[in-house]
């Protein structure tokens, strides 16, 4: 098994999200993460897909996306050609005994504090998935009170992109 990511230029229209993430489910293909946005033209979206699975279902679910009427352009997105980002929302215990080993992690990780109260502590960081993982198990001895994470996007390296006539 292998993580894939797809970027997925779509009809900026109502029902298209519903109707790709839907084909995923019916192929019986589970989606580990799911973003979606508005692109540099408003009639277009760009959903971000990370799966994992073999070289079949990622060939299947081109060929299916590639059927798709919204579907305007279905790209794999490799890992060595590709800028992959996370944001991760985070709040944390805030409490005298523990609050310099935290905002040392915040700092360490290039994190930034983004709410402070004397409870808590609601902390936004970006990066790889593995930077973010890695900074969730660091803060979970403090206490982890509440987690938000957008999964993956991604853009092509370089000049090339996805769109672009």
């Amino acid at each position: 098994m292998k993580r894939y990511v797809f970027g997925i230029l779509v009809a900026n229209k109502f029902g298209v999200l519903t109707r790709v993430s839907s084909m995923f489910t019916r192929r019986g293909f589970n989606i580990d993460t799911l973003t979606v946005g508005e692109t540099q033209s408003p009639e277009l979206s760009r959903i971000t897909v990370c799966m994992m699975g073999d070289e079949y279902s990622k060939t299947q679910i081109i060929k299916q996306l590639d059927k798709m009427h919204d579907v305007k352009q279905v790209q794999v997105m490799e890992r060595d050609e590709t800028v992959f980002r996370e944001l991760l929302l985070i709040k944390v215990k805030n409490d005298s005994d523990t609050r310099q080993d935290v905002l040392s992690a915040v700092d360490v990780f290039r994190a930034k504090i983004v709410d402070y109260t004397p409870e808590a502590l609601c902390i936004e960081i970006t990066g790889e998935t593995s930077k973010i993982n890695a900074f969730i198990e660091l803060v979970k001895p403090y206490g982890i009170m509440e987690i938000c994470r957008t999964g993956l996007v991604a853009l092509e390296r370089g000049g090339s992109c996805m769109g672009c006539e």
